[in-house]
């Protein structure tokens, strides 16, 4: 089966983007876990966190589906939606339009840059719960906030909440990478407590609404940055931090930076997530899906201009870091 695909990124969270609303890939879902798992892998595929699948909706002008590294499937992905809006809004020639995702339809338009030079598109990350039980997240408490996990860590304490995807939060002074990594492999082996896995958070004050966020992504490991992580840091540095509601939040990553807006109605929370969705290259690869071997059909072209605009920006994020 030969396959088009666009290498892109949001925040340095990289995926491969498949339109299937073009081509019409006959994919079934198995093929769409054996796929993920053969062109994510970092060693011998073509190398992402992730397959983003553009697909028809009849709810709004497409949808999207994300499977991760190891072939399951994510309930949502804020950085690859914004390379989803990037990409069905050129296409449709519109400066907003809705995308189907598993649990809500939502929103994503083009706005104002937050970076020179680097075309910006905001998404509405929602619903959002505090209910353990929407993660779900085993405890006595209705909601887990600012609470010690004995099973996962005696010496941080997390904040727990869904949007819709289950994560978990910790404000820090200072961190290992290596304690990241082992409470967030630890998490996703307590299915006493996390039945379905957790995305694992850590959260830095840099300065008034201004953090650092570093992930480890349930399905995926340490990533350079996950948008939802991103989005729920922000919503618990309104709860427990210094940062504001309604106040453009600048969140810091390994892969850049982006902005997010955390917005209260009454007792329910959204955020609008803003940042990049790059295209990295074009490319087309010949795939035998039973033999799980691949090839390239199209070498991978390039966009350069866009790829070195990106990278004054994550050279900033970083000196503010």
């Amino acid at each position: 089966m030969n396959i088009e695909y666009i290498k892109c990124h949001g925040s340095g969270n990289d995926f491969i983007l498949i339109d299937e609303i073009t081509h019409s890939y006959p994919f079934t879902e198995e093929e769409r876990r054996k796929i993920s798992i053969l062109l994510c892998d970092r060693s011998t595929g073509v190398g992402s966190d992730g397959i983003l699948f553009v697909m028809e909706s009849k709810k709004a002008e497409a949808r999207m589906r994300m499977f991760n590294s190891d072939g399951t499937e994510a309930e949502m992905c804020g950085n690859g939606l914004r390379c989803v809006a990037r990409h069905v809004i050129e296409q449709l020639g519109k400066t907003k339009v809705e995308i189907e995702t598993e649990k809500a339809v939502l929103s994503v338009s083009q706005v104002p840059q937050i970076f020179e030079g680097i075309d910006t598109f905001s998404v509405t990350i929602e619903p959002v719960s505090f209910k353990a039980d929407s993660l779900p997240m085993i405890v006595e408490q209705e909601e887990a906030i600012n609470i010690a996990i004995p099973e996962l860590s005696n010496q941080f304490t997390f904040t727990a909440l869904s949007v819709p995807n289950p994560h978990i939060v910790s404000m820090v002074e200072d961190y290992e990478q290596e304690e990241l990594a082992a409470i967030g492999r630890k998490a996703n082996e307590l299915h006493e407590v996390f039945p379905n896995g957790v995305n694992v958070s850590f959260v830095r004050t840099i300065d008034k609404n201004k953090i650092f966020v570093q992930t480890y992504e349930r399905g995926v490991g340490l990533t350079n940055a996950c948008g939802t992580a991103m989005s729920a840091s922000s919503i618990v540095s309104t709860l427990l931090g210094p940062n504001d509601l309604n106040q453009p939040i600048v969140v810091i990553n390994k892969g850049g930076l982006v902005n997010c807006l955390v917005e209260k109605n009454g007792e329910s929370y959204s955020i609008q997530l803003r940042g990049n969705g790059t295209n990295v290259y074009q490319a087309a690869v010949e795939v035998n899906i039973e033999e799980g071997v691949w090839k390239y059909s199209k070498d991978p072209e390039y966009n350069q201009e866009e790829n070195d605009t990106y990278e004054k920006l994550k050279n900033y994020a970083a000196s503010q870091s």
